[in-house]
């Protein structure tokens, strides 16, 4: 039985209404399971303290944070990348982001210590902090804490993220550290935030060859996306062997999302889930520390979120969604909702799909060949 991990106060994480990063999308997610009678008994895992953080981040950094907590940005906050559109500052925030660290700290602890396998935090993956910056709606790099906290029980991490963004801030963290093995699957660079994340990123120093980046064209499809999924994570897994597994599920690949243009179907999702949990079984008994990141249309981010809950936990999947709930749902966000946990058939076709395939075969391939020497010397 896997560990659920959610705090109600998760929503303090909230940079206003305005804000695509809203706590309603784990709201409703959670509201989700429970109208689908998911047996939920989350624990609510414990506020991460400011040296947990300074694991990862700078001590300035972690200042400046605090300061601007009441609210107020302090002078230098730009420089230390708040107060900027995308990571506002407000009240509470140096402890609204510090429970979050607390909730995948707790997950890689419950870990280390043999109390749990599969671990689901319903919430952080905020991928994108930096050691003295924020970045990308993200304040303190919760991944990047447990990871570390996993590496001082010298126990082999293999990160896997899904987030359409490449996963910046836990690979550059990482960077050094031949025990960390990081994996993103994203869109390009070249046309999404955060403009990293190409193949020839592969590490630094001892670390050189431990990390993979699969940058994927625009419109890359369910079928591509996954073809590439199965050409760099699997083998890659099997060559470093690692302890633990740690993946960063963000739904923001899906069709539908507003920020980005993969065109991933919650099939898709299912199917890239079902992977996670069956590698990990291969690779690492079974161990696994999911968390959840972006997604920003909530019809499809409260599905996908609900989706890999009921896997993780080992529930079977229903067809169509609670007639009550959908109610609820589509009087407070004044919208319909789609009636089934899946995907309806799109209504679109993409042109050159054929062309975007083999650009990404080629991307694959490109991802092993420039780790192909380091691995075999390493």
């Amino acid at each position: 039985m896997a560990t659920l991990l959610f705090h109600k106060r998760y929503s303090d994480y909230n940079f206003g209404p305005e804000h695509p990063f809203s706590p309603t999308r784990q709201e409703m997610a959670m509201d989700l399971l429970d109208a689908l009678g998911v047996p939920l008994t989350p624990e609510a895992p414990p506020v991460a303290t400011r040296n947990d953080v300074r694991r990862v981040h700078s001590e300035p950094f972690v200042d400046e944070v605090v300061a601007a907590s009441d609210g107020t940005p302090p002078p230098q906050a730009h420089s230390f990348g708040l107060n900027t559109g995308d990571v506002p500052v407000f009240e509470g925030m140096d402890a609204a982001a510090r429970r979050l660290v607390g909730g995948t700290l707790r997950g890689a602890r419950l870990i280390a210590a043999g109390d749990a396998t599969r671990v689901l935090q319903f919430g952080g993956g905020l991928h994108h902090a930096h050691r003295a910056r924020a970045s990308g709606f993200c304040v303190y790099n919760d991944l990047s804490v447990a990871i570390s906290a996993l590496r001082e029980h010298d126990i082999r991490v293999a990160y896997v993220d899904v987030d359409v963004h490449h996963g910046d801030g836990v690979q550059h963290l990482h960077d050094e550290d031949p025990g960390v093995l990081t994996i993103s699957l994203h869109e390009t660079g070249r046309a999404l935030f955060p403009g990293t994340g190409y193949t020839d990123e592969i590490g630094e120093g001892a670390g050189k060859g431990f990390a993979l980046n699969v940058p994927l064209a625009p419109y890359t499809e369910s079928g591509s996306y996954l073809d590439a999924f199965e050409r760099v994570v699997p083998p890659a897994l099997r060559y470093f062997q690692p302890d633990v597994i740690v993946a960063q599920c963000g739904a923001d690949a899906h069709f539908k999302d507003p920020l980005a243009d993969l065109l991933l179907t919650t099939q898709a999702y299912e199917t890239i889930f079902r992977r996670l949990l069956s590698l990990a079984d291969d690779h690492a008994e079974g161990r696994l520390l999911c968390t959840l990141g972006g997604g920003y249309r909530l019809d499809t981010v409260s599905r996908v979120w609900g989706l890999l809950a009921l896997l993780v936990l080992g529930c079977e999947l229903p067809d169509a969604l609670p007639e009550n709930y959908r109610e609820r749902w589509q009087a407070r966000l004044d919208s319909s909702l789609t009636p089934t946990l899946h995907d309806s058939a799109r209504d679109f076709e993409v042109d050159q799909q054929s062309s975007i395939e083999t650009q990404n075969r080629r991307t694959s391939e490109q991802v092993l060949e420039q780790v192909a020497s380091h691995w075999r010397y390493a």
